[in-house]
């Protein structure tokens, strides 16, 4: 899963931190509660260092009510200065989290890229639709959806009863607008999912009308369009609605993930482009040769299971090893330890490899690390066998 559009935002050659937290309030005492939980996330942070200039910019962002409902997590990146990300998790972390570190924790970007299903919801009658861009986890904290409403121009919308020609006239009328105010807004659809490219496109509304419309649309709109029934425009809130959504959503996820970890254990099943275990992740990540490191919801974290390991790095993020000698072979900087989990995401990020979590079959996963190679060390000039598209 890439995520390069969560890091571009971020500066890697600054002291950031990075919380990740609990920031449910569905209790009578969800604001004292948060409160506590942030109490001893400063604690953490003062500890590591200089984090109290960072406490101060984080404490007001991080006690400002996100307005979600329901268990829901909480991802702030800041610098000394300023917050400069704020985004809702799905679901609580296991544990709160707060990191100091140069650049953000890119683990943490990980789970929220994850989470995150970028979809645009088509609510359709006959006379048009309204359109609503959306980050399934609302996104950025007091962000707002992107909104917008397409009405075509015709306008014989209603059948009547009766007989005869003239009956059977308006009845072809009818027809033909609602034909025409689906090709108008099929037309909107396919410019919006070229230029956004949401990962769905969710239709629903009136029946006959949400099929002229999937009936109407381009090859790219097709591909990610879903029909889920249940919404229509101008309504209120449902929440049947809500939850269809919801579990198309997660189902899409589901099938993000499956493509990735079905090709990682093929690749391990015959020795082929991936390898398993942090050694050999090392090995790859320092060659710039993961396409997608693979890691297990408990590496990923919070907290990670790889926070007490080690490695050695140089200068450069992809100057990493297990052993300090080596990086002295590697660098003309001095080797620094560093969290094991800290140092993959940043040498993942710096090639721009993907990172997909492993919830299910995470035990094929030698140290809760995996990879999918770009190129095969072992042929020359690291070509490989044409891959399927």
């Amino acid at each position: 899963m890439h995520f390069q559009w969560l890091t571009e935002q971020l500066p890697t050659d600054r002291m950031l931190a990075t919380v990740v937290m609990d920031a449910s309030r569905d209790t009578e005492s969800g604001d004292r509660a948060v409160a506590m939980r942030w109490s001893e996330l400063r604690r953490s942070l003062d500890d590591q260092g200089p984090g109290a200039a960072f406490s101060g910019v984080l404490e007001e962002q991080v006690l400002r009510p996100t307005r979600a409902g329901g268990p829901h997590g909480r991802l702030v990146v800041a610098s000394e200065d300023e917050v400069l990300m704020d985004r809702l998790l799905l679901a609580p972390p296991r544990k709160d989290e707060a990191v100091l570190t140069m650049g953000p924790d890119v683990f943490a970007l990980a789970r929220e890229a994850d989470d995150t299903v970028r979809y645009l919801l088509a609510e359709i009658d006959r006379t048009g639709a309204d359109l609503v861009l959306y980050d399934s986890t609302s996104g950025a904290v007091g962000g707002s959806p992107h909104r917008e409403s397409v009405d075509g121009a015709h306008d014989v919308l209603n059948k009547i009863r009766g007989g005869g020609l003239s009956h059977k006239r308006i009845e072809s009328r009818v027809e033909d607008s609602w034909e025409r105010n689906a090709e108008t807004v099929a037309a909107d659809l396919d410019r919006i999912v070229l230029e956004r490219r949401p990962d769905l496109l969710v239709l629903t509304g009136d029946v006959r009308a949400v099929a002229l419309v999937q009936g109407a649309l381009g090859a790219a709109a097709r591909e990610v369009a879903e029909q889920v029934p249940g919404g229509a425009r101008n309504n209120d809130v449902n929440g049947t609605f809500e939850a269809r959504v919801d579990e198309v959503l997660e189902a899409f996820r589901e099938r993000r993930r499956g493509l990735v970890l079905d090709r990682f254990s093929a690749e391990v099943g015959r020795n082929g482009l991936a390898v398993t275990g942090l050694a050999r992740v090392v090995d790859a990540l320092r060659k710039a040769q993961v396409e997608e490191l693979v890691v297990s919801d408990e590496a990923i974290g919070p907290v990670s299971t790889l926070a007490e390991i080690k490695l050695w790095m140089g200068e450069k993020p992809l100057e990493l090893s297990m052993h300090r000698d080596e990086i002295r072979q590697l660098s003309s900087g001095d080797a620094h330890a560093r969290r094991a989990d800290l140092a993959l995401g940043t040498a993942a990020a710096a090639q721009d490899a993907g990172i997909t979590i492993a919830y299910d079959g995470a035990e094929a996963l030698l140290d809760g690390v995996g990879a999918v190679l770009r190129w095969d060390p072992a042929k020359p000039s690291g070509l490989t066998e044409a891959q399927p598209g």
